[in-house]
């Protein structure tokens, strides 16, 4: 199953990040990949869905992400579309002045993609090289 574990480190307070990657449509700025997310179902609170496009191995592909936790420190959100399910978890402790953001993210890919997991994980680490950046910048700006 293809990981990704990062941490980033800010000197933004730990209550603004959580605040902000909390409304997961603020992925379009943070997700390297996120082309657009809408809020389709819900207020922005757990049980609230997202609609989420992404470039991903060379083409647009739709997520439906539902916001599984939003307290304080934690962000948790599932994806699901067709025989792919994401699991993205997201700490947000103190460090210092800052923060350190603490990202993991779960591929799991069922039914005929199952045999392209090793090129999934590649992809998807190259993915989260980015999405460290892209989030480092985002967060560090807030």
């Amino acid at each position: 199953m293809p990981r990704a574990h990062r941490e980033i480190h800010t000197d933004t307070p730990p209550h603004r990040v959580h605040a902000y990657l909390a409304d997961f449509t603020n992925a379009t700025e943070w997700d390297h990949g996120t082309v657009s997310c809408e809020l389709v179902e819900g207020d922005g609170s757990p049980g609230s869905v997202y609609r989420n496009v992404s470039r991903f191995g060379g083409r647009e592909v739709e997520v439906m992400y539902t916001l599984e936790r939003a307290d304080f420190p934690h962000v948790e959100l599932t994806g699901r579309n067709g025989s792919t399910t994401l699991h993205d978890r997201i700490d947000v402790r103190e460090h210092g002045a800052g923060s350190t953001v603490v990202y993991d993210a779960e591929l799991t890919l069922s039914g005929p993609l199952k045999i392209a997991t090793p090129v999934m994980s590649a992809l998807f680490g190259r993915l989260a090289d980015q999405t460290e950046r892209t989030l480092s910048d985002a967060v560090g700006s807030l």
